[in-house]
């Protein structure tokens, strides 16, 4: 009689380059788990738009194991408690997944890992969403890196990531033993999507799913990649790859992108890569070196890594802090990026540094406040990228920009968006058009005072 393996599905929604998959398929029988239980993540749990995003890649999911011949089987949490009773319901053997690098999903893994062994079960967890493991990519004194230059001159030059593995050729189903089966949940039961439809646009413009982050990657390469370098600070071009979320989900593997980027351009080496690519390559490996910090680093989602900046006098404003997220501050850059993000989920990179930076020095708002905000409302949230991103607009993380880099949000729109494309696209610039609410030349020289609390050590 074939083993029985439990693949426990998370941030890895695909069947392509799938590690744990491929080493169950080649075991014996299958049984594909999805297992909801957001509260295991507690503070951050996913978001709103991240649950838009999950119910439709599940539901994509689910169809490309259909096709298979063995369905998605969908419970609700407690994690442990499923696994171990899933595993009773079809007399399983083995239980893996595909690593997370999230503080509070790593403590709970632990414990699930070894809980599972003492029942007797053989549990593995294999890396299907990194090009390294944090923990093997360390400086010459063995310590984590908070520099990215240096971090990224250390993974080029390793040997390539692995390969990618293909999907499998079979995948055998495992059927119920006796009557302890539950009835099946349907992923519509998980109560994903907002009660109140929100996401037309979002719909309009993501196609979440394996084959969706394919066609991505597959047109990007035909038409963006070769302009990558200058077009990706262009928010009123289509410049950028905009495969953040189907990377997030694991719809498609880094390895899987990384080395389609050197198989277009003949096999070469990744290190031996120049221009466009490389910037593309290179932002892979800030994808990395997120993750990288996250895992060395997991107070980070809610402390600065400088400690010293744990006194910045962070201002109380309620009022302006709803007029940033309403996209209502005056500032046309500003307010088109946070519209853009309320309407598709998504905000161009460059534009995300300008409202990030508006909102930390402008109106000295806590960089906490803005990573909460983009958690719920961003559709590629994602806990290593976001905490990354906000530090670094905040000045207190790794290789962050100082805090007395303050972005112009007026030079910037005319730098990046000169013919106001953008701005217009997503703001508008009529008549009853909102008059900024800060004076830009003033509210930096007030963030420039606070920021001497800093460096002064005083409260």
């Amino acid at each position: 009689m074939a083993s029985v393996t439990l693949v426990w599905f998370r941030h890895d929604l695909r069947l392509d380059d799938n590690p744990a998959l491929v080493s169950a398929a080649a075991r014996g029988a299958v049984v594909p788990v999805f297992i909801w239980a957001p509260e295991e993540e507690t503070p951050w749990e996913p978001g709103a738009a991240s649950r838009w995003w999950l119910h439709h890649s599940l539901q994509k999911l689910a169809a490309s194991l259909e096709k298979m011949g063995t369905p998605l089987v969908i419970r609700r949490g407690p994690s442990l408690d499923t696994l171990r009773a899933l595993a009773r319901e079809f007399a399983a053997t083995h239980v893996v997944w595909n690593r997370r690098y999230e503080p509070a999903v790593i403590r709970r893994d632990t414990v699930i890992k070894k809980s599972l062994a003492d029942d007797g079960l053989v549990a593995e967890s294999f890396n299907g969403s990194l090009l390294f493991e944090p923990v093997h990519v360390a400086t010459k004194e063995g310590k984590p890196y908070q520099v990215f230059t240096p971090f990224w001159r250390s993974l080029l030059a390793r040997e390539e990531p692995a390969e990618p593995v293909t999907v499998p050729r079979k995948i055998l189903a495992a059927g119920v033993t006796g009557k302890a089966g539950k009835r099946p949940l349907s992923i519509d039961s998980l109560g994903l999507l907002p009660a109140i439809d929100w996401s037309g646009t979002m719909q309009a413009t993501w196609t979440p799913g394996e084959e969706g982050a394919r066609q991505r990657l597959k047109t990007f390469l035909a038409r963006g990649i070769a302009g990558y370098g200058t077009e990706r600070d262009r928010p009123d071009h289509e410049g950028t790859s905009s495969l953040s979320a189907h990377l997030h989900f694991g719809e498609i593997s880094p390895r899987r992108v990384w080395h389609a980027v050197r198989e277009s351009l003949g096999g070469t080496a990744a290190a031996r890569i120049t221009g466009s690519p490389e910037v593309f390559l290179r932002e892979l490996g800030w994808r990395e070196f997120a993750n990288h910090l996250l895992y060395h680093f997991p107070h980070t989602t809610d402390a600065p890594l400088r400690a010293d900046y744990a006194r910045f006098p962070w201002a109380n404003d309620p009022v302006g802090l709803r007029a940033w997220q309403r996209g209502r501050t005056g500032y046309p850059i500003v307010d088109a990026g946070m519209r853009q993000l309320w309407a598709t989920g998504w905000m161009h990179n460059r534009v995300r540094m300008i409202v990030a930076s508006f909102l930390v020095k402008d109106l000295r708002v806590s960089w906490l406040e803005g990573a909460r905000w983009f958690w719920d409302t961003l559709v590629d949230a994602d806990l290593a990228a976001n905490t990354l991103g906000w530090q670094w607009a905040a000045g207190c993380g790794a290789d962050a920009a100082p805090y007395f880099r303050i972005f112009n949000p007026t030079s910037q729109a005319e730098k990046f968006d000169p013919d106001q494309a953008y701005v217009k696209q997503w703001a508008g610039l009529g008549r009853d058009y909102p008059e900024p609410i800060v004076d830009h030349a003033e509210a930096r020289k007030l963030a420039l005072e606070a920021l001497k609390v800093v460096s002064a050590g005083k409260k």
